[in-house]
């Protein structure tokens, strides 16, 4: 297998590139419908059941072919790297001290192939070894020209992967050491902290490896976690809020799912674990919350740090969602047995939708309500950026949105909006997104607080239909102003499910993951079906918006 980023600027792979399934079984193994890693399951499940080898479908019609072809409007590819052809879940970009820019991405669990039953291949091509996937570091720093610096396998004999990354400047934290950290999932059974100063030689600082993470152990050994997600990790005080659930917890009282653990990562090397914190209920002694049938566990937090002194967490993921509001001060001095008073609002969502994302936007002014009498209470608004994840194929599943909630009174959040890709904008036929196969609708927003996109324009991930960028001047009447579906490549996995009351139906399709963005203008997207990262940048009408 080529290594790509030898050849970064060209926008397709040569057509001598295998993928991983055509190393292993052959080209034909493609036309039995294998599947990639995390099939059916949602962003919380990277290693889901493997399904049915797909049935011999007919040739795709000339609606389906055109459907893999690249399409945008005003967005463009500036950069391409292959990732190795894994599975990916979270780009995280940090600019360094000197001034390079490192993207950070979290692969999902490796998975098998569905027809032979034989693990996959996953080459480094800078170690020349097939590795368990993990984290890959990607310099940046020229848009055009993404190169791999380094890949940390998660060696645990399953797989491996580490969706979660986040790093930061250790010169932001208190300690002030002149480091650069990274905070990783350690697959489902731990987080660790490396020093990646050095992006090209990473060195373990609280690590599985080592023996000492910062909390787990190696999968299946005894004080491993159960769960592992989305952590959250404030780059001035070192305030970390990891996601996931002990292996202990169902023995002390805890509810099924993940809960935050807040750390005190200010020491990156000597962390002092706080508290606890979960929706109320899901404590041990907890009572379900009405309306509910389970209390929703965490998929994410972001804080606003001691500035902003809120921390919106998304509960749910893609169903039974709530996005909480948290007093971050009272988070960190309240009783650890205390759920309930640093809460200071709530919003429920409907039974259909859950909360994967909640991005706050802040204080926004709204243009329509700016008007010459002085009366700014109907012009400044507190809005949060709520996104519910679609985690089904083929569209079996009711329709996700992206929910713009006003917040502006705590105690009572407000819906005031929402964004939708409508499935026929993807043309007529197989070329209709739904049709098109593999998971359509939203999945998470960027999540990046600063120029030159911050309130402007807020980019969400699609799945199938690529990325999307929202135009959100104006909170009342988000708008998208641009898109781009990156083009399907022979290392693109295919997604398996029902179609048309045929079972086991298979699709080669793009599942654009998550978005980062950066101070200069670059975007960030990366895919779970193998396909690579693609850096993208706003151009015509939508490049406007951010120059204003």
């Amino acid at each position: 297998m080529e290594d790509q980023t030898r050849d970064p600027t060209t926008s397709e792979r040569k057509a001598t590139t295998l993928s991983r399934r055509e190393v292993l079984v052959g080209v034909g193994a493609l036309g039995v419908g294998a599947v990639g890693a995390g099939i059916l399951g949602s962003c919380q499940s990277p290693s889901a059941p493997v399904a049915p080898a797909a049935s011999a479908a007919p040739a795709a019609p000339a609606s389906q072919a055109a459907a893999k072809a690249p399409q945008s409007l005003d967005m463009k590819m500036v950069g391409f790297n292959d990732l190795q052809s894994r599975s990916s879940y979270q780009p995280t970009i940090l600019k360094y001290p000197n001034g390079r820019y490192i993207l950070f991405v979290g692969h999902h669990t490796l998975d098998v192939d569905p027809v032979t039953k034989a693990a996959l291949p996953s080459r480094n091509p800078l170690t020349g070894k097939d590795e368990e996937n993990g984290t890959s570091l990607i310099d940046v720093t020229d848009p055009a020209n993404p190169k791999t610096l380094f890949h940390i396998p998660v060696a645990d004999g399953k797989g491996g992967g580490a969706q979660m990354v986040r790093a930061v400047d250790g010169n932001g934290l208190p300690a002030k050491d002149g480091k650069v950290y990274m905070l990783r999932s350690y697959h489902s059974a731990a987080h660790e902290v490396w020093d990646v100063t050095d992006p090209s030689n990473p060195k373990g600082v609280r690590t599985v490896r080592d023996g000492n993470p910062l909390v787990g152990a190696q999968t299946g050994a005894p004080g491993a976690l159960a769960t592992t997600h989305k952590s959250w990790w404030e780059p001035d005080t070192g305030i970390a809020y990891v996601v996931g659930s002990r292996g202990s917890d169902k023995d002390a009282g805890w509810r099924t799912g993940h809960h935050i653990m807040v750390y005190d990562l200010s020491n990156p090397a000597q962390p002092k674990f706080l508290r606890d914190w979960a929706l109320d209920g899901q404590q041990p002694g907890g009572k379900i919350p009405p309306y509910f049938k389970e209390v929703p566990n965490i998929h994410g937090p972001i804080s606003t740090g001691p500035a902003g002194n809120r921390i919106y967490m998304a509960y749910g993921t893609g169903e039974n969602g709530v996005m909480q509001i948290v007093d971050r001060a009272k988070l960190l001095s309240s009783a650890p047995t205390d759920y309930t008073s640093a809460e200071v609002g709530r919003w429920v969502m409907n039974p259909d939708n859950g909360g994967h994302t909640s991005f706050p936007l802040g204080k926004m002014t709204v243009p329509d309500r700016v008007i010459d009498t002085g009366n700014q209470k109907a012009a400044e608004r507190d809005i949060v950026v709520v996104v519910s994840e679609a985690t089904q194929h083929f569209g079996d599943e009711p329709r996700h949105v992206t929910t713009f909630v006003d917040v502006t009174t705590e105690g009572r959040p407000q819906s005031i909006a929402t964004f939708q890709v409508l499935a026929s904008s993807g043309g007529s036929g197989e070329a209709n997104f739904i049709d098109r196969g593999g998971r359509f609708g939203p999945h998470a927003t960027n999540e990046e607080m600063g120029p030159p996109f911050y309130k402007k324009v807020v980019f969400v991930s699609y799945f199938n239909a690529g990325l999307r960028a929202i135009d959100v001047r104006d909170p009342y009447n988000p708008k998208e102003v641009a898109y781009f579906i990156p083009e399907i490549t022979q290392a693109t996995d295919k997604r398996v499910g029902k179609l048309k009351g045929q079972e086991n139906v298979a699709r080669q399709v793009i599942q654009t993951n998550n978005v980062a963005t950066d101070d200069r203008g670059y975007i960030y997207i990366v895919d779970r079906a193998n396909t690579g990262m693609h850096v993208l940048q706003l151009q015509g009408k939508a490049a406007e918006i951010i120059g204003k």
